[in-house]
């Protein structure tokens, strides 16, 4: 990661400042408020509240703002989606050993696989009923095309191609 990334709870009170999130096993995730710390014999712990809706939030901001995924993110938001690398390899139909390249940055993640790990965060993401309307819009839209009128289709080529009208 590049650029720090600050998280926040809302309606929580701003610490004065951040701390570095390390046992999230990124680098640059800071923490401004959601979280308590406390020492015991010498040692200082920092318990994160709602730690899975936090990971959550980062995937979805990791999947939405990054060009390529850096081998860690990779497995960060594999993690965060509660999948092994056997779950994902069978979700790509690739073998768990690309996932375990990928994640160890001994090979790059294919543009397609990519893709499809974007989505499949952002479906996961997205709350259900944002969800449940956007497939009924789907839905929707597919039963209102019309396939009993079909005419064929012409294009043509000016500078470029295009459909006839």
């Amino acid at each position: 990661m590049s650029n720090p990334e600050h998280y926040y709870r809302p309606g929580q009170a701003m610490c004065d400042e951040p701390i570095l999130y390390r046992a999230c096993g990124l680098e640059g995730i800071y923490l401004c408020n959601g979280y308590e710390t406390e020492e015991l014999d010498g040692e200082i712990y920092t318990t994160v509240q709602d730690r899975e809706q936090l990971h959550r939030v980062i995937a979805l901001n990791l999947v939405e703002h990054r060009k390529t995924l850096a081998p860690k993110e990779l497995k960060f938001i594999r993690v965060a989606m509660d999948q092994t690398q056997a779950d994902l390899a069978r979700f790509l139909g690739v073998s768990s050993q690309s996932v375990a390249r990928w994640e160890k940055g001994e090979s790059e993640l294919p543009g397609p696989a990519d893709r499809m790990i974007r989505v499949m965060v952002m479906m996961l993401m997205m709350p259900p009923e944002e969800l449940a309307a956007l497939v009924r819009d789907l839905e929707k839209t597919l039963d209102e095309m019309d396939e009993s009128n079909v005419v064929p289709l012409q294009f043509r080529h000016e500078v470029e191609w295009k459909e006839a009208a």
